[in-house]
């Protein structure tokens, strides 16, 4: 099982107004279970994500996810029956993002949090599970339904396909360059935009584009620059708050900033030296008994 707190280039992929959670409450629980689960795998599941009475409990179906996935993901992909399940806790407020997942083995951490954060989703403990590897695509929808049922809110509609389309290239993206790298391509091209304004044409977003991928050392394909382009004019479509975009950015950098600056910062900071100097010990240890041989 992993267990991630939200990055700075995690945050920095907030794209959309934060829709808060007016109805929820700290401690409340929102469970969604793949449709297409046993009763037994379905027990399984409420037992491991620790439901009780008061937990809410919806069902996610393979057709949902066809529905905000189908065009961005091979259906094959998607597959055919809803599995994989998720339950989302509400904390206090600053509280952040936190994610755990076991038996997902394509939707990664870092894209649920990208995904939950560009539907406006905040300060939440989320659990996503499957009782044997599964893709992690019904998760996913069965998330942003559950922020739907406890903010009493629908999201719209064509926040949800954005949404879904910047995850899945993003993470296609990643498969070529990084996620890493992928992530941070993102988080500087919203920076520029929040900072200088949404551009106004085609060319103004490839120069932003081949500009940022350059300063980071990325080099994109003719294809990849094409799509960015296309997803980017899709979000100046749906009237993004840039200003709010910013404002999450600068307080990606304050949360880092003050990481790095705490006593758990610090001694994450010693620990990391630490193994460096031992890995860098262990090679000259290695070369040395060659040169002994």
């Amino acid at each position: 099982m992993k267990k991630i707190m939200i990055t700075a280039f995690s945050l920095a992929l907030l794209a959309f107004p934060s829709m808060g959670l007016a109805d929820a409450a700290p401690g409340d629980k929102i469970i969604t279970l793949g449709k297409n689960l046993t009763e037994a795998q379905k027990d399984s599941m409420l037992s491991e994500m620790g439901a009780d009475d008061s937990a809410q409990v919806i069902e996610v179906t393979n057709e949902e996810e066809h529905k905000y996935l189908g065009n961005y993901i091979p259906k094959a992909q998607i597959g055919t029956r809803a599995i994989s399940s998720s339950a989302i806790t509400i904390e206090e407020s600053g509280a952040g993002l936190e994610v755990n997942t076991k038996n997902v083995n394509w939707v990664t951490d870092e894209m649920y949090l990208n995904a939950l954060m560009t539907a406006g989703v905040k300060d939440a403990s989320i659990q996503v599970s499957a009782p044997f590897e599964v893709s992690g695509t019904a998760a996913l929808t069965g998330l942003l339904k559950a922020y739907e049922v406890s903010s009493d809110e629908a999201i719209p509609e064509d926040v949800k396909q954005v949404a879904n389309e910047e995850l899945v290239k993003t993470a296609e993206l990643g498969d070529k360059v990084g996620q890493e790298n992928a992530s941070a391509l993102m988080a500087k091209i919203k920076e520029d935009i929040a900072k200088n304004g949404v551009p106004e044409t085609d060319a103004e977003f490839r120069e932003l584009i081949e500009t940022s991928a350059n300063d980071l050392g990325i080099t994109l394909s003719e294809e990849e620059i094409n799509s960015l382009v296309a997803l980017f004019n899709k979000m100046k479509d749906v009237n993004i708050d840039w200003n709010q975009v910013g404002q999450q950015l600068d307080q990606a950098k304050d949360k880092i900033s003050k990481f790095i600056d705490s006593e758990e910062g610090q001694n994450f900071l010693d620990q990391l030296k630490e193994f460096f100097i031992a890995l860098w010990d262990a090679i000259i240890a290695i070369f040395s008994n060659k040169d002994n041989a």
